[in-house]
């Protein structure tokens, strides 16, 4: 859609670098090392006495990472009325897909593949300059 024009002479809208280039969820988008940050400081948070009984205390949509019970807490804190929880639809990523749980969307296996084929093109890239 970006890279063509009904006008023969006009350049297309975007670069090639980046139109091409591997595209990131949303969320993702922030960068990988503060998604990294995140889940281990989430892991430190969260005591595993506290993480162990999480069912107890959320028995419906029950976290199941250190990382979204930190997320809950959070959301909680904020918005404390139980209708609120109800009211927010969290995306589950389907199982019988083969997807993995984790909702981001590098956690995929087609993410991961693309990621690595674009580090190599860049490596390349720099070898031939």
């Amino acid at each position: 859609a970006f890279d063509t024009s009904n006008e023969p002479n006009k350049e297309p809208y975007l670069p090639e670098k980046i139109l091409w280039r591997q595209k990131e969820q949303f969320s993702d988008g922030v960068g990988y090392s503060w998604i990294d940050s995140l889940k281990i400081e989430a892991e430190h948070r969260i005591p595993d006495d506290l993480f162990s009984n999480r069912t107890e205390r959320w028995p419906e949509d029950t976290p199941q990472t250190k990382e979204a019970y930190w997320y809950r807490e959070i959301f909680e804190m904020h918005f404390p009325q139980k209708a609120c929880v109800k009211s927010v639809v969290r995306w589950i990523p389907r199982s019988d897909w083969g997807c993995p749980t984790d909702p981001s969307g590098r956690a995929q296996k087609i993410h991961q593949k693309s990621l690595y084929s674009q580090r190599e093109r860049n490596f390349n890239e720099i070898q031939i300059a």
